[in-house]
This record gives C-alpha cells, sequence and structure tokens, in this order.
C-alpha cells in the first residue's frame, strides 16, 4: 500500500495546479435496502467519475448478516474499493457522504438501521486520525469479515495501521455470515 504520504509520487490538482502526493485508500461499501447489487455498481461508478480518484481494484462481492443491527435486518451485499486519489482525506471523506446520499442514505434511521447504501472510508495510506469527524483506521475495520475478506481479495499484503496484516486480522474474526457471491460482481 502507498505511504501517506509518498513525496516520491506526486500530482497536479486539478483545479488549483497545485502538486499533491497520491494516496491509496480502500472504502467498504455495502447495501442492504434496496437492488442493492445496483447500488453498489452505482457508487463504484460514481467514484470511478470523481476527478482526482481512479478506482484500483473493486473486490468480489459478499454477501454477509447484518453486525449489531436491529431485529429482522435484511442481509448485506459488501465490497471493498482501493483508490488511488490526491484528494485531501476530507475531501474524500466528504465524497464518500455525498455518494451515500445520492443512493438514498438515511441518517436520522438509528445505528447500524438497514441503508441503501454504507460507503466507510478505512485506511487512507498509513494516516491515522482521532477526531469528531474521522478515525482513521477505521475504529472497527479489524474486526469485520465484512471488510477484512474482500479487502483481503484485492490486497493480500494489506495492513491495517497499529493492527496488523489483513489476513492475521481476518484468522481471528469470525467469518462464518460471510459468503462470496461469484454469482454477482461488480465492474470499474
Amino acid at each position: 500500500m502507498t505511504e501517506t504520504p509518498n513525496p516520491h509520487i506526486r500530482d497536479a490538482d486539478t483545479m488549483t495546479g497545485e502538486m499533491r502526493p497520491i494516496r491509496q485508500a480502500v472504502l467498504s461499501l455495502g447495501s442492504n435496502l434496496g437492488e442493492r447489487l445496483a447500488t453498489l455498481q452505482g457508487a463504484v461508478d460514481t467514484f470511478a467519475d470523481t476527478p482526482d480518484v481512479s478506482v484500483v481494484a473493486v473486490s468480489p462481492v459478499y454477501e454477509t448478516e447484518p453486525v449489531d443491527a436491529p431485529d429482522a435486518s435484511p442481509s448485506f451485499l459488501n465490497a471493498v474499493l482501493l483508490v488511488d486519489t490526491t484528494l485531501s482525506v476530507n475531501t474524500l471523506l466528504e465524497r464518500c457522504r455525498a455518494v451515500e446520499d445520492a443512493f438514498g442514505r438515511e441518517r436520522h434511521a438509528g445505528t447500524n438501521a438497514p441503508r441503501t447504501l454504507d460507503v466507510d472510508l478505512v485506511v487512507v495510506g498509513e494516516r491515522v486520525a482521532d477526531d469528531a469527524d474521522l478515525v482513521l483506521p477505521h475504529p472497527r475495520a479489524h474486526l469485520r469479515a465484512f471488510v477484512l475478506r474482500p479487502w483481503l481479495d484485492v490486497d493480500p499484503g494489506a495492513s491495517v495501521p497499529g493492527r496488523g496484516a489483513v489476513s492475521d486480522l481476518l484468522a481471528a474474526v469470525d467469518q462464518s455470515g460471510v459468503q462470496r457471491r461469484d454469482d454477482l460482481s461488480l465492474a470499474v
């Protein structure tokens, strides 16, 4: 994974011409309401069309049981995107929220309530942050098989800063509610 920031890799900001480092970010996508696969594909397409974001890889699709969700919540479809970006971390987070909003995400429904789209910013290079708006790496990613399993598929050498190798973290969590759906796929 590219370090953040990597002083040897730079790209010009398309708006200002300012040189910014390219960072690799991991985005976790999930949907358990509506046309789940179409929503995930729409999110992939939206990120691919975002200036200063390049989708590097999209994982296989997994069907997963909801975690800490209200009773009778439908199952999720989940995937992971690897992107390279020159966007600032805060701008990338704003973009993640805007993509959720574009696909009808309702934030007032309660913690872990069913949703049309959930986009989590999991890691941005080796960046560590802990403030009111953003915690990096994502504070529960290292415990979630629905994040770790698809991430490992697209980046076998991945690690969570401060937590360790994704392969080791995945081996330590319950994977029973996570099933790969080879009959479903997402395209860049």
